[in-house]
């Protein structure tokens, strides 16, 4: 479902695209299909493209290190290329970037102007390790290292805050990329099925409509090679979409990718297969809402601090 918004001023438009895909665990068919699709947004004319989380290889943990490139790096480079043939700003969702001499990875974003140049990279901050009784297990952080740093961009005149997947569930985070001007939030995401279904647009909407930005979201979808995390069965019954509770070493991913405006309304969300989604985003409609909900100009800074327990409570053993 896309949507167009009706500006007040077509100079306030921004078109933006959020690729959805079913990574594998081949790079060399990952890759072709991330371009095809990334040329399927060009020619819907977007501006801004930005691809998933993990798009590069998503399978068995092991092949994480294998598949794993520096940035730059022969993947990315490709990339680059289609933003200088489209002449668009290309968010490389992310990919497992290797540095030499680390036995950890890092879970980075880059981003690439219409020049092809390497604007930016962003690197996780927030790693995904849970343990949902019964359903799902996954431990990020046994193989990767999180980001230090907290990054935007310009793109158009615009502020991009750069954000990837579990980051969704600390608005300290959005908070702070939307105090350093951001318009727009970027999050390409891998979320599970499991947590995908209750979790993923409540999230979205609230991190938008509470900071007063667009969101951009892209997201893997379907089922992956086993072996990366414990997750939702691939059994289905009949149109159905899979059970949480059926559980098997296959990985699911909940997709749905959506483009979500300042007041929480969803422009654009995908179906449930590899696709392109596209919205125009309004700037004259973000400013009205910045005025008819002030809620950053509102804050009360002298008010807010840390509890004596807080640092205590986040080091606690889960029940």
């Amino acid at each position: 479902m896309n949507r167009t918004a009706q500006p007040t001023d077509p100079g306030d438009l921004l078109r933006v695209a959020a690729v959805q895909m079913n990574s594998g665990d081949d790079p060399a068919v990952n890759v072709e299909r991330a371009l095809d699709l990334i040329d399927q947004a060009a020619a819907a004319g977007a501006r801004l493209v930005a691809l998933p989380e993990v798009w590069l290889y998503l399978g068995p943990q092991e092949g994480n290190r294998e598949y794993a490139e520096p940035i730059p790096g022969p993947a990315l480079d490709r990339l680059a290329e289609r933003a200088r043939r489209h002449r668009i700003y290309l968010h490389a969702g992310s990919i497992h970037e290797i540095r030499s001499g680390d036995p950890h990875l890092l879970n980075t974003t880059a981003v690439f102007g219409p020049d092809g140049d390497l604007l930016a990279k962003y690197s996780k901050l927030h790693m995904f390790d849970v343990v949902l009784d019964g359903v799902a297990t996954y431990q990020e952080s046994a193989t990767i290292s999180p980001g230090d740093e907290i990054v935007t961009i310009q793109v158009d005149g615009l502020t991009v805050g750069l954000t990837i997947c579990y980051d969704l569930r600390f608005p300290e985070l959005f908070r702070i990329l939307a105090l350093r001007g951001a318009d727009l939030i970027v999050l390409p995401a891998a979320f599970t099925m499991t947590t995908g279904k209750d979790h993923w647009e409540v999230l979205i909407r609230a991190r938008a409509i509470e900071n007063g930005v667009y969101l951009l979201a892209p997201a893997q979808v379907g089922q992956h090679p086993p072996g990366n995390w414990t997750g939702s069965s691939p059994a289905t019954h009949g149109n159905e979409r899979p059970r949480p509770e059926d559980t098997a070493s296959w990985s699911w991913c909940y997709g749905r990718s959506m483009i979500v405006d300042p007041w929480g309304t969803v422009l654009a969300t995908a179906p449930d297969v590899e696709t392109v989604i596209t919205a125009d985003l309004d700037l004259a409609y973000l400013r009205k809402v910045r005025r008819q909900i002030p809620s950053l100009a509102n804050r009360m800074p002298s008010a807010y601090a840390w509890s004596e327990g807080a640092w205590e409570l986040a080091k606690a053993p889960a029940d």
